[in-house]
């Protein structure tokens, strides 16, 4: 990575941590999106962690952002792959990857992953959008199958949330559904739900499962050979899943 690559964060795009009013999470679909277009093409997903003004590294009359961004997948392949697709794309500039001391292993939903650096047209971004709608992001957004997650704090009355979402659709242009809506005093369970956005897909499904055929009852109410079974897995494969998604979970 080049010495001179020491970007600065834009004010209006710092991740909030505030207590909002409402907090919603939205799966969001966005034109010209580098990060969506790589993730509809192959498996594999992208946490975008934070995005910085780069006034030296662009040339006069030109704005550019650079973002910092980790991907993850099952295998390194599948990481590659993805990686090979976002720097082939006409809509992303040079990746520049990080030492893996840097990376976020503990954080990414992944078995691999891969922190790196980009940089792109801000005129692609649909987050200026949100925040000028009142929507203001508070955890890393996360594409995968071709669309992006975002966790957002609502600064506004409950009421006001359709027709601000409707100024999104309409100016970013996007395609935006709302998953999942909590008020102040239902947001205690965040903290399980990031560790649960943790997991692989993998990971989740058999967790998931798991609990629900009472594997984690007592006594058990299911074996992991009747588990791995119904998933269409190894039982090696599905104890493997259970326990990193286990240590994640259970990780202070």
């Amino acid at each position: 990575m080049r010495d001179d690559f020491t970007p600065h964060m834009s004010k209006a795009q710092e991740p909030f941590h505030g207590q909002g009013q409402t907090r919603l999470t939205l799966d969001l679909w966005h034109p010209n999106c580098w990060a969506i277009e790589a993730t509809e093409q192959v498996d594999g997903g992208i946490l975008a962690h934070a995005v910085y003004n780069t006034p030296k590294s662009a040339p006069k009359n030109e704005t550019k952002v650079n973002g910092l961004f980790t991907a993850f997948g099952e295998t390194t392949e599948e990481v590659e792959q993805l990686l090979d697709i976002i720097r082939d794309s006409d809509r992303s500039g040079e990746v520049h990857e990080l030492q893996e001391r840097f990376g976020r292993a503990r954080n990414a939903p992944g078995n691999i992953v891969r922190e790196f650096f980009l940089q792109y047209d801000p005129d692609d971004m649909v987050c200026p959008t949100l925040l000028e709608n009142g929507f203001v992001h508070s955890e890393p957004v996360r594409i995968e199958d071709g669309s992006e997650e975002w966790q957002v704090c609502f600064m506004g009355d409950r009421s006001e949330i359709e027709p601000s979402l409707d100024q999104v659709r309409e100016h970013a242009p996007a395609e935006v559904t709302v998953t999942s809506i909590m008020t102040a005093d239902t947001t205690t369970s965040s903290s399980r739900k990031q560790r649960v956005d943790s997991l692989t897909p993998a990971q989740r499904e058999a967790f998931e499962h798991a609990r629900e055929e009472g594997y984690y009852n007592w006594p058990r109410e299911t074996s992991t050979r009747e588990l791995a079974a119904d998933l269409d897995i190894s039982k090696t494969t599905l104890l493997e899943h259970l326990r990193k998604a286990e240590a994640k979970l259970l990780d202070p």
